[in-house]
């Protein structure tokens, strides 16, 4: 006896061997596949800028191509750094990009720094002079306000602390020569670094930075405290007032 059934039941069980079919990979998972392999297998140096910011990505955005979101950052920002640098409301400008994975590209930005930090805290300063400039570069060049810090050394020439005590505008952050040595004093500090970045990327001594340099050294002369250095942090390089003989 033949068993009819319904048009309803015909497509309730069509639509059902739809679903249950496996889906096919979309066209962007096998180019996943490999460039993971290729990082894996070859390291960093064989993938182009574009390429590592995709396979950080992968992880922010999983179901979606992210190549073009990778190359219109670095188009919009210059380089991979500038684009963890950059504020998170102009990342979440880049057509692709969400809070969330603004917040990554911060967060690898922050982890960066931290590192750099690592490197340097409890070590002589003299022997990791080019660490110290590194990480000053790292937590500072792609700050949009001047912002400036202080690096407290002890009496066996270590990096103690590293505390930013000033923000302020695009060409100008508030500094107090009595807060630095007060601060100082609290850490038990014997000598600091003073260091501030120039958002412009110009990193020539403004009369302004010679003038807050010079009261500050004499604040801290005045109860033993030692001014190592000024440095100023610009996008491509870094002034050093010791060595332009400013100080």
């Amino acid at each position: 006896m033949a068993v009819r059934f319904s048009q309803a039941h015909r497509l309730d069980c069509t639509a059902r061997l739809i679903s249950e079919a496996p889906k096919p990979k979309p066209h962007y998972a096998d180019h996943r596949d490999r460039l993971r392999a290729r990082f894996r297998d070859a390291g960093p140096s064989a993938l182009q800028e574009y390429e590592l910011l995709e396979l950080f990505l992968f992880n922010s955005i999983p179901r979606r191509d992210v190549k073009p979101i990778a190359k219109d950052l670095l188009s919009r920002f210059g380089n991979l750094g500038e684009v963890c640098g950059a504020p998170l409301h102009r990342l979440t400008e880049v057509k692709g990009i969400g809070e969330k994975t603004a917040l990554d590209l911060k967060l690898l930005h922050s982890i960066g720094a931290h590192m750099g930090r690592e490197r340097i805290i409890g070590r002589p300063i003299l022997s990791s002079w080019s660490a110290l400039l590194d990480y000053c570069r790292t937590a500072m060049q792609y700050e949009a306000v001047e912002q400036f810090r202080v690096l407290f050394v002890d009496n066996k020439n270590r990096l103690i602390a590293d505390e930013v005590l000033g923000r302020g505008t695009i060409d100008r952050a508030p500094v107090y020569p009595r807060e630095i040595v007060k601060r100082a004093l609290a850490l038990e500090a014997s000598a600091i670094i003073l260091t501030h970045n120039h958002p412009s990327g110009d990193t020539t001594p403004s009369k302004a930075d010679i003038d807050m340099t010079f009261t500050v050294t004499e604040v801290c002369n005045a109860v033993g405290i030692s001014v190592h250095d000024h440095l100023i942090i610009g996008r491509e390089k870094i002034a050093s007032f010791k060595m332009l003989g400013l100080m």
